[in-house]
């Protein structure tokens, strides 16, 4: 009865707001799927880029739809990514500014203005933060980051849970018998499809394993960075080659590291044993068939190897780890898709595909997000509404992960909330461009020091160029050309040649701050509070002695 309540208040509602004239009738709002990958850089999908891996499944969305080109984030960092999404706010105002503290519950979420509105909700895979996610019907998610093999969920029907196999054929699993048994055909629906893959550390499936481990991708141009120009840059914890784990990351099992003497490098073994050692007898043996030879080619090559190979070596065995998890995840987006075209579920349904960010698959040296450098700042976006988007399309609007959420109640013809700070993308997706006008988006990354060392910073970003301050441990500003210096190698703040650019960006940075609410005053405070708790607990990922130092030098 009150499911038949809200239908029909969601039906009268759209009759009153929804026609444009008597003679149409309204339609019935769409069916939205968002499906969001983890750490799944753009250039890991061959829509954008087919230099590294094809990934036809996922390019289906971009022939059905459009594909967004300057797409980004506002914090590239998990949680606080998703709680933007969630919110469509900036992470200042819903206060999930970084991975340390938890999410503010309080805040309202767009699925829970459906739900409200009368949408059917639903919700497989990571959340990331949280056990219980507000306004959904129905639930299984990973705790926390989660595991490839064997993983637990926490559910709502059924407590928490172990399910034998691999977790990206376990979320699609789930997704498909939602879609398949509880789905209400007489209602809209929002499907929240989210993988834990491509996230670190990489294990592929056992499938994938004898393909990925004898590939060899191509090296990026800046994958020797000397980040002159950057100090922020060269402080960071990222490196390939000095911070990706011989056992946790790059799969030396670690007795040949005993074997070896190599020393561990971060919580190198400790990864490797709750990833790894979650798999059952079959699922290990394949492992080590594949992985074994690979430790005996290093064990022997090794000892003549100069520090400029082992960059090399390290990069090939990260590039076939995380490869090989989103060949799982291209698969099973392709189960999907299947799934929707043979029972006719295409039609009045918005079909998304992104990531809570992007990564760096070796440019500057790097892995893990966090800067507002292209690779870890942009983020794919690919969404496919058919009868609405042009099918083949592509954008180069500055838009935003805080715009789903008012994306997703426009098309829904539900009200946006007026403390909400993204914008809908229907012009956009539709081509009503008299109707979008950004021309700037912001961002602001907090987690410092923490985990990676990539110290607070602020930016403005247009299509040309980036303004960008570094604060509290290191004070200074970086200005790029994104036309002239794609590869984001050159500082050109102090060249003279930009002064009339540096100061239009300076007022431009001003205003938009002001636009959304940020400032000075609440960096500060957010300083204090994590700085508080640093001294008091310690923090993630941090060096000792360096976390000291920092906090000397703040006293």
């Amino acid at each position: 009865m009150l499911k038949q309540f809200s239908y029909a208040v969601l039906a009268a509602t759209l009759l009153l707001t929804g026609c444009a004239s008597p003679e149409e009738s309204p339609q019935t709002p769409p069916n939205i799927i968002f499906i969001m990958s983890d750490d799944h850089a753009y250039q890991a999908i061959s829509a954008y880029d087919n230099r590294l891996i094809e990934t036809p499944n996922i390019d289906r969305i971009a022939r059905m739809g459009m594909l967004f080109t300057n797409a980004s984030v506002t914090n590239s960092i998990c949680a606080p990514s998703r709680a933007t999404i969630l919110t469509g706010k900036h992470s200042h105002i819903n206060g999930k500014v970084d991975n340390h503290f938890p999410f503010d519950t309080t805040n309202v979420t767009f699925p829970q203005l459906l739900q409200k509105s009368g949408y059917q909700t639903a919700m497989f895979g990571k959340l990331h933060f949280g056990n219980n996610p507000k306004g959904f019907d129905q639930f299984a998610i990973l705790p926390g980051q989660g595991a490839y093999y064997n993983p637990e969920f926490i559910t709502k029907d059924s407590g928490r849970i172990t399910v034998p196999g691999y977790t990206t054929d376990i979320i699609t699993d789930m997704t498909l018998d939602w879609l398949d048994k509880e789905r209400d055909p007489d209602a809209p629906y929002l499907l929240m499809y989210l993988h834990k893959a491509p996230h670190r550390s990489w294990l592929m499936a056992g499938r994938h394993m004898e393909e990925f481990t004898a590939r060899t991708f191509p090296e990026p141009e800046t994958l020797f960075d000397d980040y002159a120009t950057r100090p922020a840059a060269a402080e960071a914890e990222m490196s390939v080659r000095d911070h990706m784990g011989w056992s946790g990351d790059n799969k030396i099992f670690p007795q040949t590291m005993r074997e070896m003497g190599l020393d561990e490098i971060g919580i190198d073994t400790l990864r490797f044993n709750y990833s790894v050692g979650r798999m059952d007898s079959v699922q290990r043996a394949t492992f080590e068939k594949y992985y074994g030879p690979v430790n005996e080619a290093f064990k022997e090559a090794y000892p003549d190897m100069t520090e400029e190979e082992v960059m090399k070596w390290k990069y090939q065995r990260y590039m076939q780890d995380y490869l090989g998890t989103i060949r799982a995840v291209d698969e099973n987006v392709g189960r999907l898709l299947d799934y929707l075209e043979a029972n006719d579920m295409m039609e009045n349904t918005i079909i998304v595909y992104t990531s809570d960010q992007g990564f760096y698959l070796g440019e500057h040296g790097w892995f893990d997000k966090r800067f507002v450098y292209d690779e870890s700042f942009r983020t794919p976006l690919l969404v496919a509404w058919p009868g609405k988007v042009e099918p083949g399309s592509v954008s180069d609007e500055m838009v935003q992960n805080l715009d789903f959420a008012q994306t997703f109640l426009d098309v829904a013809g539900v009200e946006q909330p007026s403390d909400m700070q993204g914008e809908s993308l229907v012009p956009v997706l539709t081509g009503n461009m008299e109707d979008w006008d950004r021309e700037a988006v912001y961002y602001h990354y907090y987690e410092y020091p923490a985990e990676h060392m990539v110290n607070r910073h602020y930016a403005i970003v247009t299509k040309d160029y980036k303004l960008i301050h570094y604060y509290f441990y290191q004070d200074y500003w970086e200005l790029i050309d994104r036309k002239k210096d794609p590869k984001e190698l050159h500082n050109y703040y102090d060249d003279p040649e930009y002064a009339e650019v540096q100061a239009r960006l300076h007022s431009e940075l001003e205003a938009i701050r002001e636009k959304y609410g940020d400032s000075d005053s609440l960096s500060r405070q957010y300083i204090d509070t994590f700085m508080e708790s640093a001294e008091e607990d310690g923090i993630w990922g941090v060096n000792k002695e360096r976390l000291e130092e920092i906090l000397e030098a703040r006293r």
